[in-house]
């Protein structure tokens, strides 16, 4: 056990408890019985909290302890978490305060919400938060995973429950303050969290290459590591370049990455979160900070090899857990007291975001599927006590996917989440411009993408792992079998298949919309009878609806 570690470790891990208790009091309003209060911290944030709040939901803990350990593993191809954050803010900068001002002006909580609005088709909400919810439960499971992470490298690594304890006693611990305090809460803390990461990123790239020779040397021994033969697959590990059958793959997983970043309803919850499109506008222009800090990150892959460090093996598994390839560097090159800072930053990194994604679950149960169709006359106090209950459901399903399941199931199944929160893309972004893709289009969309997204997905296998389907996200070009019709046959050539899934969901959802409307003689503008078309006034802070058909 490594106890300095744990100590200052405990403590950091205290004072973020006590900030989640009294974020119930910090800019409270008469009752915490309101979903807008609760799930969206009463629609008043500013730009500083803002910026940490949504900063703090997209770069997860997960983020810090993966995508290091991906370039550890595979070399360059790691490096697209870094491009598809950059184009992210500028992809989604109009869109973002559209959505917010639909959702300011109709009481919006949910993507769902817009959706069922905008459509009047109570089914297509219900897929599009269906979808939000499934896609994000192995997203909070990931944060479990590193924070398990940071928890091996203290000495936590026993097989069956035992192992688990911790996990349990910090998730017990952040279900406890999320319930009374709400959005307020990951909120706060997100504060903490930002500064500690930025200060033991900023350090580690300073003092680690210095330690080891200098980053020639560094890319030296990753270039040395990569290139070598991978006994289990036959082939190298990776190289600290792009090959010509990866950079299809990079490129298109960069792209679907960032279209998909703010379709998760945690995306959408902090955004709706902010008091005004000018904070939104602020936060948009100044969030690709984060994406300086994570290239730095990266890179800390690249140092790890060359500082020889080696992961934990799983006693619950029995193989090597690459996820804690970031904590065992900090642990052999820092002293005991800033590794202990080190792994709190890790370990509140899984709380902030984790907490915001079961708050984002919850109200897409409560408004979308309790309110729609369990209990229409719900009142907001109802709202709120279905939502509390539903983010401690949220929370504590994660926990028992990682206790019962081998957490490597949990990384695939975020991998697939990426592929199946891309399918709601057309109906919420592409609504928020035009409705022309009719209701039933857009259902038969959603439902082709993810039908032909799973089909693709089945068919990838993990040789490394001795997985033979579900093995990742990158397939072959030779795979793509439309109708019997093999394009690229021979072509190991490897594409995104979210990517690939989204394309498909397009084009079925446009041919069925021409269909639909050649059929009942509609040229121009819309032949549902419910929905909402609205005038968006750049210069307000409202949007005003104009015609509702």
């Amino acid at each position: 056990m490594q106890w300095t570690e744990l100590i200052i470790f405990v403590l950091l891990f205290g004072l973020v408890t006590v900030m989640g208790f009294i974020a119930a009091r910090w800019r409270a309003a008469e009752s915490l019985d309101h979903l807008d209060e609760w799930g969206l911290g009463g629609r008043k944030f500013g730009s500083w909290i803002t910026w940490f709040l949504v900063g703090g939901d997209l770069y997860t803990a997960y983020t810090f302890v993966a995508v290091p350990a991906l370039l550890f593993g595979a070399g360059a191809m790691g490096f697209f978490a870094l491009p598809y954050t950059i184009i992210a803010y500028p992809l989604v900068f109009l869109p973002v305060l559209r959505l917010w001002s639909v959702s300011r002006a109709r009481g919006y909580v949910t993507p769902a919400d817009f959706v069922r609005g905008r459509y009047g088709s109570p089914l297509l909400a219900l897929l599009v938060a269906i979808t939000g919810i499934v896609a994000t439960m192995p997203y909070i499971a990931l944060q479990l995973v590193g924070l398990e992470a940071v928890l091996r490298s203290m000495g936590f690594n026993a097989s069956g429950l035992l192992g688990h304890l911790p996990l349990l006693i910090a998730f017990i611990i952040l279900a406890l303050y999320t319930y009374q305090s709400g959005l307020r809460a990951p909120a706060l803390i997100a504060f903490v969290k930002d500064i500690l990461i930025y200060v033991v990123i900023l350090v580690a790239v300073i003092y680690l290459p210095a330690k080891l020779g200098g980053w020639e040397s560094i890319f030296g021994a990753a270039s040395d590591k990569l290139t070598a033969e991978n006994p289990k697959t036959g082939a190298p590990f990776g190289d600290i370049l792009l090959n010509s059958n990866n950079q299809l793959q990079y490129a298109t997983l960069a792209l679907g990455s960032a279209m998909a970043l703010f379709l998760y309803p945690h995306s959408v919850t902090g955004v709706l979160a902010s008091r005004g499109r000018d904070v939104l506008k602020r936060n948009m222009s100044a969030l690709p900070a984060y994406s300086l800090l994570l290239g730095l990150l990266a890179l800390l892959g690249f140092v790890a090899i060359a500082a020889g460090v080696t992961p934990i093996t799983n006693n619950a598994t029995g193989r090597p857990d690459t996820n804690t390839i970031i904590p065992e560097l900090f642990n052999s090159q820092f002293p005991s007291w800033f590794a202990g800072i080190a792994f709190a930053a890790i370990g509140i990194g899984a709380l902030v975001p984790a907490a915001i994604m079961s708050i984002a679950a919850a109200n897409l149960w409560t408004r979308n599927i309790y309110k729609e169709y369990i209990r229409r006359n719900a009142t907001p106090k109802d709202e709120a006590k279905q939502a509390k209950l539903a983010s401690l459901v949220v929370k504590f399903g994660a926990v028992l996917f990682i206790v019962v399941i081998d957490p490597q199931y949990a990384i695939d199944l975020q991998l697939i989440g990426g592929v199946i929160i891309l399918q709601t893309l057309p109906a919420v972004a592409i609504a928020l411009y035009t409705k022309w893709l009719h209701r039933w289009a857009l259902i038969a969309g959603w439902a082709a993408g993810m039908l032909w997204g799973m089909v693709l997905l089945y068919q990838i296998p993990n040789p490394a792992s001795g997985r033979a389907h579900f093995g990742g996200s990158a397939l072959a070009l030779d795979k793509l079998n439309i109708l019997g019709w093999q394009p690229f046959e021979g072509s190991t050539v490897q594409i995104y298949v979210g990517f690939v899934a989204l394309i498909a969901n397009l084009l079925v959802a446009v041919v069925v919309t021409f269909v639909i409307r050649r059929m009942k003689n509609v040229s121009n503008g819309d032949d549902d009878t419910t929905g909402e078309d609205y005038h968006v006034d750049e210069h307000d802070e409202n949007l005003r609806p104009i015609a509702v058909h």
